[in-house]
């Protein structure tokens, strides 16, 4: 409890008084005499945390306040500008103008001030038509009166206005916040009040109080001419108005910035660290000991690498130093020893922020990559030099540490570590810091050996290994960071190349001497080790061409080290207890984050002009209403959905009548394809359905493999213990999958012109795509592109697919346009008309791709239409993203019984683009955790959408998924694009990653890329990959 009390008096209006001002004898935040701590009253007072101590006399504005007023104010860290005041002061106004007498001066508006007196201009308008007044309003501060009296309509009392509305019909009261009429007398004023838990102040949000700003760099920007040459996204239409509104949060926090002159310079290190964490090791010690000499006071933000990033410039434009680390410093243990790196800083460029300011402004433009990379890199300084006591790990742009939670054991020697993820982006609402909890896979810090005893999974205990046993320890250990412990306190650390085909007690090597020994004997004569697992490989952690070896027993697995490989079911599934957070739960996890990182007190923050509001932003939402669909026939066949979800009590399907002929394979290869031929002797099989023992994915995709690409034939895989349960929900489900599959259709929209704006009024056709790609430690597999495309318009319920591999970790997908040729042609077939407009949902792209995508993936469906129809294409193209970390949190009466969102929330205000057309769409009810929304940006629309089309039109897709009977959270057309490439995965390996490189016969040489087996033709035209 902080008091700012002193003398008080006159009446005290609790109503508005709800923080007090003024006084003498201010408490532990809000400073001395009258200050306050958004608008200190007249007097010696100064504000400590936000707006400062405006008002006569001696004030001064300590954090990020307008330290203004008559008299010798002065503004100490001013906000955008320091602290405006006549008399004898030269403090300068923010932004709108210090529009004071006397020696005041405006910051970028109007500048020296007018009409004489001692005053100062309000916050945002600026002050017009000032007399003698010595305060300024908060907001409006036009047409003051004479005296000293600020705020509006004020008198020739000494109190100065209130926070918001300035204070009407003041007597000599010094206090007053948010309008205060009617105030009395005396220099008090207001109620003890708690001390926020963030040190940031009360008030109107941060995002008002840069108002100003965004207004004036609107006028500024209006001049200038925004043609550009190069192709352009689509302008947002208007915003979208269907639908029940409603207000949620999201987990976004409005950031201010000033503009202290950003510059870039480049770093080079000698020799280069071996680590990457030595680099900020150097780059730390040397700020520490330059910083106020050499490098003139600055405090850089550095990227880890090869750049270096200050709010000014430094006093050299090229400088060498010279840095001495001990082994301590970078991670090693046991006798310090120095070593010495010579790091060279070269001035590159000034960092403009022009662009950031058009888009926040309101103006079309480019994403201001580079302003936002050096922000992100200031941001990521604060955590990991500021807040360093949590010993993060950064993976990204996520923040990983073993102290925030217990760690989850997830087996295999493998934890779950809960962190969190920061990003600033622009929006809407100006820029906006989004921050989520995030959690990955570590591996374990253990010895090695238990390690690899929990790989195994062999309780501990190892005897011998197999082939198989080999490929899976070397899987799992390639890459990893080790210690050794057989050198007392040297412990050194390695990084494991890969392992020996020799055990420990066959493999030799020629020592020094030239003496040919093994690595047992090595060991037990040089460090008195009597080797217990002499049968395990050695580690190789040297090179080719000089190998170093070590027993796996001697290293323990070095702290703080991501798991890359994929994780099992098991794993998957003890990684859901930290991953699946209710929404309120999450929303507590990251104000508690924000709490912790307290931003506004780290000195970066400070050193380049940023400021982070600690509330999230409130923004408007509407929720869409859901379609009615219609099951075979009418009448009672139609439903509406509820909260996302219906049931097939009594429903038929739409067409579909499959025959099945049931096997039951009892080995995969070999046995199905004796069984199929047995039974194609017979009969056409229409469909096999495989029930599996467990969720085992190597069989599965083994079964997928042979069924759809060696013997043609559509399948339906089933859990033995969900169909021997004889669920009728289960079996319902199978069912609709099935259907599906065999060319059927499962529900349709009972009125398709209300459910398919824009669609149903000419035949379109509806494309999805997707990439995906190899695992993170995988360096040489191929990536696969699949796109699929609507056949049945005007249903659009029905899709043929086209799947293949390309480049490794190449997005743009080869070969577009044969592939649209084809599906349009399909179409045609199908439809029995050509289509008339496009609409393609392509998912997988991020924000960096967009470029890249509209330049050359639109070109090749251009000229797939042109090719056929000798006209232009009329496309919309939209990116579906899934990959972001927004977030939504309802109010109690707009949320599920999951606490989540309802189905259908809509979002496109505020946390979305400043320009363009984008928009969130959470069409799903969440069963576990928090509902992820999908983010829709549109990159080209020449079909003319309006806000309310296109949202509800995708909202309506995702009711049309035929594998259940729920809404989807992601358009069919992209889910389905999605379910063909990581189908087609299954093609490339025979079984589990282990066992194809045991048997790694069939892979494709180095460097050329093995393309995927053709469909059978019986399958290319249904939708097997349901």
């Amino acid at each position: 409890m902080a008091s700012r009390g002193g003398r008080s008096g006159g009446r005290a209006n609790t109503n508005a008084a709800q923080v007090g001002y003024g006084g003498r004898g201010g408490g532990e935040y809000y400073g001395g005499r009258g200050g306050g701590n958004a608008d200190g009253g007249a007097g010696r007072g100064r504000g400590y945390n936000q707006e400062g101590g405006d008002g006569g006399g001696h004030g001064r504005g300590y954090y990020q306040g307008d330290g203004g007023g008559g008299g010798r104010g002065r503004g100490y860290q001013g906000y955008q500008g320091g602290g405006d005041g006549g008399g004898r002061v030269r403090g300068r106004g923010y932004q709108g103008g210090g529009d004071g007498g006397g020696r005041g001066r405006g910051y970028e508006g109007d500048s020296d001030g007018r009409r004489g007196g001692r005053g100062r201009g309000g916050y945002q308008q600026g002050g017009n038509d000032y007399f003698r007044g010595r305060g300024g309003g908060y907001q409006v501060g036009n047409d003051y009166g004479g005296g000293r009296g600020g705020g509006g309509d004020g008198g020739r009392g000494r109190g100065r206005g209130g926070y918001q509305q300035g204070g009407n019909d003041y007597g000599g009261g010094r206090g007053g916040y948010q309008g205060g009429n009617n105030y009395g007398g005396g220099r008090g004023g207001g109620q003890n009040q708690p001390v926020p838990n963030l040190h940031q102040a009360t008030g109107p949000p941060l995002s008002d109080r840069y108002a100003a700003e965004a207004a004036q760099l609107r006028e500024q920007f209006k001049g200038l001419d925004m043609n550009r040459a190069e192709p352009t996204f689509p302008a947002r239409p208007g915003f979208g108005t269907a639908g029940r509104s409603c207000m949620l949060r999201a987990n976004h926090f409005f950031v201010g910035l000033v503009d202290k002159g950003l510059h870039q310079y480049d770093v080079a290190i000698l020799p280069e660290p071996t680590l990457p964490s030595v680099y900020r090791v150097v780059m730390s010690s040397l700020v520490s000991e330059h910083q106020h000499t050499s490098l003139g006071g600055r405090l850089p933000a550095y990227d880890g690498r090869k750049i270096l990033y200050t709010a000014g410039e430094l006093p050299f434009n090229s400088k060498e130093f010279e840095v001495t680390l001990s082994d301590n410093k970078i991670g090693s243990s046991g006798p310090r020893r120095e070593k010495k790196y010579n790091v060279t800083i070269k001035h590159t460029n000034l960092v403009s922020l022009q662009q950031l300011q058009m888009l926040m402004a309101g103006f079309s433009t480019d994403i201001p990559a580079q302003a936002l990379t050096v922000l992100d890199i200031v941001l990521r300084d604060i955590v990991l030099n500021e807040r360093n006591d949590m010993d993060y790990v950064k993976v990204g742009r996520s923040f990983f540490s073993w102290k925030i939670e217990k760690p989850t054991t997830l087996g295999l020697g493998i934890q779950g570590w809960a962190g969190f993820y920061q990003s600033i982006r622009p929006t809407q609402s100006g820029l906006s810091l989004n921050i989520d909890v995030s959690s990955t896979a570590f591996v374990q810090a253990m010895p090695l050996i238990d390690f690899v005893g929990e790989t195994l999974n062999r309780n501990g205990v190892i005897n011998s290994i197999t082939d198989y046993d080999y490929v899976k320890i070397k899987k799992a250990l390639r890459g990893l960071r080790v210690e050794v412990t057989h050198r007392g306190e040297m412990r050194k650390k390695y990084r494991i190349a890969g392992l020996t085909k020799q055990s420990t007690r066959d493999l030799r090597f020629e020592s020094s001497t030239g003496v040919s020994k093994t690595v047992k004997d090595y060991f037990r004569e040089t460090y008195k080790l009597q080797l217990r697992y002499d049968f395990l490989p050695c580690l190789q952690v040297g090179t080719e061409q000089k190998p170093n070896y070590l027993p796996m027993e001697v290293c323990n697995i070095v702290l703080g080290q991501r798991y890359q490989n994929k994780l099992d079911e098991t794993q998957v599934t003890n990684m859901m207890a930290i991953t699946c957070k209710r929404p309120s739960e999450r929303e507590t996890s990251i104000h508690k984050i924000v709490q912790k990182n307290n931003y506004n007190s780290a000195k970066r923050a400070n050193e380049f002009g940023i400021e982070v509001d600690y509330n999230p932003t409130s923004v408007q939402a509407r929720i869409l209403t859901a379609p009615v669909l219609k099951y075979y026939g009418s009448g009672s066949n139609k439903c509406v959905p509820n909260n996302g979800k219906w049931n097939m009590v009594g429903k038929n399907f739409q067409d579909g009548n499959p025959k099945i002929f049931y096997v039951r394979p009892e080995h995969v290869e070999d046995a199905l394809q004796k069984i199929c031929l047995q039974a194609l002797a017979v009969q056409k099989i229409d469909l096999l359905v495989a029930l599996l023992p467990d969720k085992n994915g190597s069989l599965y995709g083994d079964i997928k493999r042979i069924c759809e690409t060696d013997i043609g034939v559509m399948s339906q895989c089933c859990l033995r213990k969900n169909v021997l349960k004889s669920s009728l929900q289960c079996l319902a489900n199978v069912a609709l999958k099935i259907n599906a599959k065999c060319g059927g259709r499962n529900s349709v929209f009972a009125d398709i012109p209300a459910s398919l704006p824009v669609v149903s009024n000419k035949p379109t056709i509806i494309f999805g795509a997707d990439v995906t790609h190899p695992n993170a430690l995988d360096d040489s597999a191929p990536s696969i592109a699949s796109v699929v495309a609507s056949q049945d318009w005007p249903e659009v319920t029905k899709y043929h697919g086209d799947v293949h591999a390309q480049g490794h970790r190449e997005e743009i997908i080869q070969g577009l346009e044969d592939i649209v040729k084809k599906l349009l042609l399909s179409f045609q077939r199908e439809s029995m008309q050509r289509p008339q407009q496009l609409i393609f949902y392509r998912d997988g792209v991020s924000e960096g791709q967009f470029r890249q995508v509209l330049e050359k993936e639109i070109p090749e469906i251009e000229k797939a239409w042109k090719s056929l129809y000798n006209e232009k294409a009329p496309i919309t193209f939209i990116v579906v993203q899934k990959r972001h970390h927004t977030r939504l949190f309802p109010s109690d009466s707009n949320q599920d019984t999951a606490g989540n969102v309802l189905p259908g929330t809509v979002v496109d205000t505020k946390i979305c683009h400043p320009t363009e057309f984008d928009f969130f769409l959470c069409s799903h009810a969440g069963i576990k955790g928090t509902s992820r929304p999908t983010h829709y940006h549109i990159l080209r629309d020449d079909n003319k959408f309006t806000a309310d089309a296109l949202q509800s039109l995708t909202n309506n897709l995702c009711y049309t998924y035929a594998s259940c009977t729920r809404s989807v959270s992601t358009a069919p057309p992209a889910y389905y694009a999605h379910k063909l490439a990581f189908r087609a995965r299954f093609y490339q390996t025979l079984g589990s990653d282990v066992a194809s490189e045991v048997s790694s016969s069939s892979a494709a040489p180095p460097g050329v890329m093995k393309p995927l087996p053709e469909i059978k033709d019986e399958l290319k035209r249904l939708m097997f990959y349901c």
